[in-house]
């Protein structure tokens, strides 16, 4: 890695002024760790932000809970009333990576790392997402890649907290100089859709500082499918959120990761499955909606059968069928 500078800020306008527009955000930094060990980044400067005040709480409140950028995923997976009020949430944070990890990994960070795609990843391929001229895993190896996207780049998101955070209606903070910004998931990760550089919409210098959960679906679900039982990327992830009155679903959610460069919800899908009684007959209906104009490559195929069975088994375990 090349030299830098290295400063703890204390106040979030004092980090944004140290990171300067060529500077980098220091917290967890398990992802960041491995961009500079691989030149993938090189900033001038990194800013410690684990001082900064407030950030590391999980606060409730009556209309939605916030959940600091600085929050460790062990925290949440630690939390019992998070593990109560938010299952789907409690679920994805077990399934991320080891529990050393877990220990010191942040929301912020988890919601804004790099590409995992392993031509991204190698410091002497040029691809696409280092400003190159070809995505070297269209025609190549791509068992690990979208099955949708908006660009020539075909690298998914990976993040576990992405996938559920979308289907509770999550909104990330960001501040932005001087300026708070409130997101969708969606639109933390539009850029990546549209261009091909991006792994997010993130600027220079943009912190993540919360995520505010609404508390308008009691029901939630997240479940993965992975190569190895523990201490692995997710192949494909779903998660599925909503109220069930009188044996309806009210204001369903279905997100899918690891298929995407943005967390996949399709709102056919979810007004389809609003109102209705679930069955077998009618979550699968509601996957072949969501799965619509998958364009699988060559050997990436199996994403769509095991998309189809998670999005089931997620709707069916919602209403507690399974």
């Amino acid at each position: 890695m090349k030299a830098f500078q290295y400063a703890t800020a204390h106040s979030t306008s004092s980090a944004r002024e140290l990171v300067g527009e060529k500077g980098a955000y220091l917290a967890g930094g398990n992802d960041l760790l491995g961009l500079l060990k691989e030149y993938l980044v090189s900033p001038e400067t990194l800013v410690n932000i684990k001082s900064l005040p407030g950030l590391n709480k999980i606060e409730r409140g009556e209309k939605f809970w916030t959940i600091g950028a600085l929050v460790t995923v062990a925290q949440i997976e630690n939390n019992a009333e998070i593990k109560k009020v938010f299952p789907g949430l409690h679920e994805a944070a077990t399934e991320i990576a080891s529990q050393q990890i877990r220990n010191v990994a942040t929301v912020g960070g988890n919601l804004a790392q790099h590409s995992r795609c392993w031509y991204f990843r190698h410091r002497d391929v040029k691809c696409l997402k280092k400003n190159g001229d070809l995505c070297y895993a269209r025609n190549s190896e791509n068992r690990y890649h979208s099955l949708f996207t908006g660009n020539d780049c075909i690298s998914p998101v990976v993040s576990s907290l992405a996938t559920i955070f979308t289907a509770l209606d999550a909104t990330a903070i960001i501040l932005r100089d001087g300026n708070e910004l409130r997101w969708s998931m969606a639109e933390l990760y539009a850029d990546a859709w549209s261009q091909r550089l991006a792994h997010n919409s993130l600027q220079p210098g943009d912190l993540i500082l919360r995520v505010e959960i609404p508390l308008a679906r009691s029901r939630s679900v997240f479940l993965q499918a992975s190569e190895k039982h523990a201490f692995d990327w997710a192949l494909v992830s779903c998660a599925a959120a909503a109220e069930i009155e009188n044996g309806k679903l009210k204001s369903p959610r279905v997100a899918l990761g690891s298929i995407s460069n943005v967390p996949h919800q399709v709102a056919a899908a979810n007004e389809f499955l609003n109102g209705k009684v679930l069955d077998d007959a009618i979550a699968t209906q509601a996957a072949a909606m969501i799965l619509q104009g998958a364009k699988p490559l060559e050997f990436n195929g199996y994403k769509v059968p095991l998309a189809e069975t998670l999005i089931r088994r997620a709707l069916l375990k919602l209403k507690g069928d399974a």
